[in-house]
């Protein structure tokens, strides 16, 4: 090898890993801010919700949740073909700057004893601002990283996962000290805003490091399109099915670790320090498995590092609640979070890299872009709102094991034809 091919591989490498750098750190903010709602909702639900029960209170704050899923498909639609036209670079930065927003208007918004009506309202329009700035995030920034080296798609592409554990685990680890060091008069007074301040003062960080990128190589080498939706839903219509069916397990999966915390407190009777120092552990595994994962994906084939944990999942789900709900320990919550951790990193590390893959390059943000959020809004954003509705209608705790089942048989089928009409191994 000579220096010039030398220096220009170790270039090549550089822009690589500063390509995970600025897209894991931007996607960990986006995701902390939705997540950290999750997390809180039993606190927001009596501060912008007051209802005389509880569980009505609650189900408000979980519906609010879900709404900004609403935003996504039309943040998938508007950000994602915005990144098919001028690139991916300036659709990565443009998302985090409406994130900023949306969590600036969190941040410091009266409750519902100060301002009345307008409190439930406005906070629902920042929800929408953060739904509509992460429908466009997960297209662009798996293009993002998938691009640069196209021989490594899965390892690369792995890293989006990556960085949504180690939103997990920012969020859980606010939680846990929130909840354990102050009184429930300080959180509702001021400790719950605390992770959202933090989100601020990050944002400004992963804006900065998006701005000084370079566009990937892969679109920069491509034609580009003037309409990347038309042409996605003129001839690409059954690879964007296929790609919703394959997203369906993914997203039940981890909304339904999002909901986990509250679950433990609601049904189980756990301490909320206890059932977010679970969730930590969940987003450490994801973090750290999740490159790996990618990894074998590029050895030996998408679907086939994702069918045996899709399998698993179906299988061991059910008996998992069961146990837990006869054993509510915080040494039976752990274990579960261990092996659905590890069975939820193992389909998930390996999706950005299979979506990545199905659609051409002239439309992949919007064609990743609509399959991944049109999934996440029917069936994760409104997951802990339908979770907790199930747990009603049919009195078992173990409800939650019933969507994810469900969940687990739409991606199993769709992973089957992703292989038999597509090709993919």
């Amino acid at each position: 090898m000579d220096a010039t091919t030398a220096v220009s591989r170790a270039g090549t490498r550089q822009n690589s890993w500063r390509a995970v750098v600025a897209a894991s750190i931007g996607n960990a903010l986006e995701w902390f801010d939705l997540v950290v709602y999750g997390f809180f909702a039993v606190i927001i639900a009596k501060l912008f919700f007051p209802a005389g029960n509880e569980t009505v209170s609650l189900l408000l704050t979980l519906g609010t949740f879900g709404v900004s899923f609403f935003m996504r498909p039309l943040g998938a639609v508007v950000i994602g073909a915005y990144a098919d036209r001028a690139g991916r670079k300036a659709a990565l930065t443009l998302s985090i700057v409406l994130m900023m927003g949306g969590t600036l208007i969190i941040a410091v918004l009266p409750t519902y004893s100060s301002i009345g009506l307008a409190a439930p309202v406005i906070l629902v329009i920042a929800r929408l601002m953060q739904g509509f700035s992460a429908g466009g995030e997960f297209g662009s920034a798996t293009a993002f990283l998938a691009e640069h080296v196209p021989g490594r798609r899965g390892f690369f592409a792995s890293w989006q996962v990556a960085s949504q554990g180690l939103t997990t685990l920012l969020a859980a680890g606010f939680g846990a000290l929130l909840t354990g060091q102050l009184s429930p008069q300080h959180m509702a007074s001021w400790g719950w805003r605390v992770p959202f301040v933090f989100g601020l003062l990050i944002g400004p960080v992963a804006w900065y490091i998006r701005t000084r990128l370079d566009e990937t190589p892969e679109f920069l080498a491509a034609e580009t399109t003037t309409t990347p939706l038309r042409d996605t839903f003129t001839s690409q219509k059954l690879r964007l099915l296929i790609a919703i069916g394959v997203v369906v397990l993914g997203t039940v999966s981890t909304y339904l670790v999002l909901y986990m915390p509250t679950y433990g407190v609601k049904q189980l009777g756990l301490a909320p320090s206890v059932a977010f120092g679970a969730i930590a552990l969940t987003g450490v595994i994801q973090m750290l498995f999740a490159p790996l994962v990618g990894h074998l994906s590029d050895r030996y084939g998408r679907t086939t590092i994702m069918l045996a944990p899709a399998l698993l999942l179906l299988v061991l789900i059910y008996p998992a609640f069961v146990y837990l709900i006869a054993h509510p320990s915080f040494g039976t919550l752990i274990t579960l979070q261990i092996v659905f951790g590890f069975l939820m990193t193992g389909y998930f590390a390996a999706l950005p890299g299979l979506l990545s893959e199905m659609f051409p390059v002239q439309t992949r943000t919007t064609g990743m872009s609509l399959a991944y959020n049109i999934a996440v809004t029917i069936f994760g954003g409104f997951g802990p709102f339908i979770i907790a509705w199930l747990i009603g209608f049919t009195g078992s705790k173990a409800a939650p094991s019933y969507y994810l089942i469900f969940a687990a048989v739409v991606s199993l089928v769709a992973l089957m034809a992703a292989r038999r009409k597509l090709g993919f191994r």
